[in-house]
C-alpha cells in the first residue's frame, strides 16, 4: 500500500517532546528537582541553529516561551476587548505583548503574563483600513501589504528596484490617503513555488511538482497554485494519487485532493532525516515573532520566524489575501508544503523571494482557513 508522503528510512513518528528514562532508585527528601526534560528533539534545535543563530538552550527556551505566549493570545484579546490592537511574541522578553488603545485593560492583560504597549490605531481599524487597500489594483512592482500591530500601522512592501516607478509612487499615495501607511522595501517581487517534474517527489499534477501540506480525514491540502479542482494527481511514485476537489487561486492559495483507495492519511510533517518526522496535534496559530519551521520536497526542512500576517501579497497571477509572512526560505517545488510550529499546523507554502543560499522571505495561507473552506477535519495524533 501507499503513504501520502514519501517513506523515509528513519523512524516514522518521532514526538516533539523527548522524555529521558533513567534507572529507578531512591531520591533523598532534600534532593533538587530533576533537571527539565529537553523540550525538542535535537534535530529541531540544530535547524534552529542553522536557521536562527541560537545555541541549544536558547532554543529550547523560545520554545517554551512561544508556547506560553500561544496558549494566553485569546485571552489577552478577549481581556483587551475593543481596544485590543494586535499581538507579538517578543523574543527578548520571551512573552506575548499585547497592544492596547486605552490603558484601563492594562493590568488585566498584564495578569495574564503579557506585555503591553499602548498604540493609537485599534486592530479592527486597522483591518478595515488594510480592506479598503485590498480593493485598489496593485502595480507589479508593490510586493504585498498587510497589518503590523508592533507599527501600529498598514505597512506597504515595494519593490526596491520599482520604488521610483510612477505607478508605485501612484499606489502607495492612494494608500496613505486610505490608511495610516508605513512603506518598506524588499529585493525581489514574490513568486510561487511550483517546479517542473523531478522524479521521485511527493506529488506531481499535470508537469508541476508540488508538496504535501497536511493530511486531513479523507486527503490534504496544499497550495491552489499547484493545479484546478477536477486535476489528477500523482504520488511519489508516479502512481494514481488522487483528485483535486477544490481550489482556489489567485484571492486565495489553497486547495483539497481527496485519496483514492490504496493510500492513507497520517498525522505527520516529513523532517526529512534533519528531525525527526513530526507529530501534528492540533492547528493553534503561533503569534508574530514566533519560531516555525517549514517541510517542502526540494529544501526540506527549514526554519525562521513569523513576520506578519493576514498580508495581501500580490503575485504576477494576482493578490492573494490574508497570507502569513515568514523569513524561512523556500524554492520551486516546495509550494503547498506544511508550515508547522511545534506540534501545531499554521499553513501550507504559497510563494515568496530568494532562495535557501542566499535567503529571503516565504508566504503561507493559514490552513485553519482552508479547513472551514472546504469543512475539512485536521487528521492530527
Amino acid at each position: 500500500m501507499k503513504r501520502t508522503i514519501r517513506p523515509l528510512p528513519a523512524v516514522f513518528a518521532a514526538l516533539l517532546i523527548t522524555v529521558g528514562l533513567g534507572a529507578t532508585h531512591a531520591v533523598p527528601a532534600q534532593a533538587a528537582p530533576p533537571p527539565e526534560p529537553p523540550s525538542a528533539s535535537a534535530g529541531l534545535l540544530d535547524a534552529m541553529r542553522r536557521d536562527l543563530g541560537l545555541t541549544a538552550e536558547q532554543a529550547e527556551e523560545r520554545l517554551r516561551a512561544e508556547k506560553a505566549a500561544a496558549g494566553v493570545e485569546e485571552d489577552a484579546r478577549r481581556a483587551a476587548g475593543p481596544d485590543y490592537g494586535g499581538s507579538w511574541f517578543d523574543p527578548a522578553a520571551g512573552r506575548l505583548v499585547v497592544a492596547l488603545t486605552d490603558r484601563s485593560e492594562e493590568a488585566e492583560v498584564r495578569a495574564l503574563g503579557a506585555g503591553t504597549r499602548l498604540v493609537r490605531h485599534s486592530a479592527a481599524a486597522l483591518d478595515r483600513a488594510k480592506s479598503r487597500l485590498d480593493e485598489l489594483a496593485a502595480p507589479a512592482g508593490v510586493a504585498g501589504w498587510h497589518v503590523d500591530p508592533r507599527a501600529n500601522s498598514v505597512v506597504v512592501t515595494v519593490v526596491r528596484s520599482e520604488r521610483s516607478a510612477p505607478a508605485v509612487r501612484a499606489f502607495v499615495e492612494r494608500a496613505r490617503a486610505t490608511a495610516p501607511v508605513t512603506v518598506t522595501e524588499t529585493a525581489q517581487a514574490p513568486r510561487t513555488y511550483a517546479a517542473g517534474t523531478v522524479g521521485g517527489d511527493p506529488y506531481y499534477t499535470g508537469n508541476v511538482r508540488c508538496s504535501i501540506g497536511f493530511s486531513v480525514h479523507g486527503g490534504f491540502v496544499t497550495a491552489g497554485h499547484c493545479g484546478r479542482a477536477g486535476a489528477a494527481v500523482r504520488g511519489w511514485d508516479g502512481s494514481a494519487m488522487g483528485t483535486f476537489q477544490g481550489s482556489s487561486f489567485p484571492g486565495d492559495d489553497y486547495a483539497y485532493v481527496s485519496i483514492h483507495s490504496g493510500w492513507w492519511t497520517v498525522p505527520v510533517v516529513l523532517g526529512w532525516g534533519t528531525v525527526p518526522d513530526r507529530l501534528v496535534r492540533g492547528s493553534a496559530v503561533a503569534p508574530v515573532g514566533s519560531s516555525i519551521c517549514r517541510s517542502g520536497s526540494t529544501t526540506r526542512w527549514r526554519c525562521g520566524t513569523v513576520l506578519a500576517m493576514n498580508e495581501t501579497v500580490n503575485y504576477s497571477q494576482g493578490s492573494v489575501h490574508q497570507m502569513t509572512k515568514t523569513s524561512v526560505c523556500a524554492e520551486g517545488g516546495d509550494s503547498g508544503g506544511a508550515f508547522i510550529s511545534g506540534d501545531q499546523a499554521q499553513g501550507v507554502t504559497s510563494g515568496g523571494w530568494g532562495n535557501c543560499s542566499s535567503g529571503g522571505e516565504t508566504w503561507f495561507q493559514p490552513v485553519n482557513e482552508i479547513l472551514g473552506r472546504y469543512g475539512l477535519t485536521l487528521h492530527t495524533a
